[in-house]
């Protein structure tokens, strides 16, 4: 990733209404979510919210679809993978153990949920 890719994606996040649209994407993933529907989420008018949407494709956060007369928009998770990464990528400066607390937070939240066992 560029920086001006970087930076454009990191604007884009840095106001509110966008980044609770792009959390609420987030959690809507694979399906994503109508444009009204998530205005209706947000408590915002649809037409600003089409304006940080505007923002938010721009930036390759967020990709749309046109389903019939509503258009779905979904969170690009690989774009937001490639921003983290890119400002990790170089935060230990080969000392592994900086990075080590940034580790083991986004293993704790992002492990995968393990099924109990049923025991007959």
């Amino acid at each position: 990733m560029e920086n001006e890719q970087a930076v454009l994606a990191l604007a884009a996040l840095a106001q509110s209404t966008r980044l609770q649209a792009f959390q609420v994407l987030v959690k809507h993933e694979p399906e994503g979510l109508a444009a009204g529907d998530l205005a209706r989420l947000l408590e915002v008018p649809a037409n600003t919210l089409s304006a940080h949407l505007s923002v938010l494709s721009r930036s390759g956060l967020v990709t749309s679809e046109r389903y019939s007369r509503s258009i779905v928009y979904r969170a690009n998770l690989d774009v937001f993978r490639d921003v983290a990464v890119f400002l990790l990528r170089d935060c230990c400066g080969g000392r592994p153990e900086v990075c080590e607390p940034v580790v083991e937070t986004l293993q704790s939240c992002c492990a995968p949920k393990r099924r109990k066992k049923v025991h007959a």
